[in-house]
């Protein structure tokens, strides 16, 4: 099983590293390179967190790491992170667009 970032979860991840490099670049590469790793650990475990509550019928799963929420899906070969966000962001508008 591999695991595979959507854009988005690309975008969140630079996000991430862009908001704490100005106070510490050298932070900002080890703690985005400790959310990958984290990502990476999932084909070990894969249904290991749970299912998002409320919206189990999209197969979307959870993983916190420090503040931060993993958001993936996983098929027969291949996991996807979806998203990477700050728990205090409101994640069902992120994965729940209206819009779309």
């Amino acid at each position: 099983m591999i695991v595979v970032y959507t854009a988005k979860s690309h975008a969140d991840l630079d996000r991430i590293w862009q908001f704490i490099a100005p106070d510490n670049p050298g932070r900002a590469m080890t703690f985005v390179r400790e959310l990958v790793q984290r990502c990476e650990r999932l084909t070990d475990f894969p249904y290991r967190f749970p299912l998002l509550r409320r919206y189990e019928h999209t197969g979307i799963r959870r993983l916190r790491h420090g503040e931060y929420l993993i958001f993936y899906r996983v098929s027969e070969t291949q996991i996807d992170i979806l998203h990477v966000i700050h728990g205090a962001q409101d994640y069902e508008t992120i994965l729940f667009p209206s819009d779309e």
